[in-house]
């Protein structure tokens, strides 16, 4: 019995090495992604703040403002004020980078102007994720510490709010997947981008995408072995 409960620690914390290998090799590989397609220039020389420009009206989307963001890599869209930020390697550059991020983001305002599905329950539950993922290790490392009946309590209760946190970082796949796949379709359908261009912004999109792949594995893990410490506790 004893046996097989360290077998399956052992295993959770192989996994869990293994997907903070995964991560940091996804974060590295969407940098040397998005900086190797920087320097490559857009045949159409259109910025990325002009690409969204454009692919918003194709879709007559009028209602989303377009602005600049601080940082590299923080673009983003917010469903709630409608505004579509960009960050500065991307909003005044003409490059296969800027390009492929901006149609990522015009696809997340695609996917809220048409209702789908997963954008509108992400958004829902942002609120509650956001504050469980802060809360839920105080009641973990409580729970861990207190090896007594209160302290299993607490950390049932972490594991519950941790789990509102898994529940967002895999309901952020699809989004984000599909964001990509309606981007990269209207920059070749609206003729932004040629076919080899595509391409090019393509690998920048695949890069970013293994980050979100990374970030859920992980957090599935950890919650397992949360919930194999819980166990431990009642036996």
């Amino acid at each position: 019995m004893y046996y097989m409960q360290d077998l399956s620690y052992l295993w959770i914390y192989g996994l869990l090495v293994a997907a903070f290998i995964v991560s940091l090799v996804a974060q590295i590989r969407v940098h040397t992604s998005f900086n190797k397609y920087a320097k490559v220039l857009s045949a159409n020389g259109l910025t990325g703040a002009q690409v969204a420009a454009k692919l918003l009206g194709s879709q007559n989307i009028t209602d989303v403002m377009i602005g600049p963001v601080g940082g590299s890599l923080t673009d983003h869209y917010n469903p709630s004020k409608r505004t579509l930020a960009l960050s500065e390697p991307v909003y005044n550059k003409a490059s296969l980078s800027a390009s492929a991020v901006a149609a990522h983001e015009c696809g997340h305002a695609v996917q809220h102007a048409y209702g789908y599905g997963p954008l509108k329950l992400r958004t829902a539950i942002v609120p509650v994720a956001s504050i469980s993922s802060k809360i839920s290790w105080l009641f973990v490392i409580i729970g861990i510490f207190y090896n007594t009946t209160t302290g299993s309590v607490f950390l049932n209760i972490g594991i519950i709010l941790f789990s509102a946190a898994v529940a967002f970082q895999l309901i952020t796949l699809p989004v984000e997947f599909n964001a990509s796949r309606r981007g990269l379709k209207l920059l070749e359908s609206n003729g932004i981008l040629t076919k080899e261009e595509v391409k090019g912004a393509s690998s920048v999109l695949r890069a970013a995408a293994l980050t979100y792949v990374a970030a859920a594995s992980t957090a599935v893990l950890q919650l397992l072995r949360l919930v194999l410490i819980a166990q431990s506790r009642r036996r």
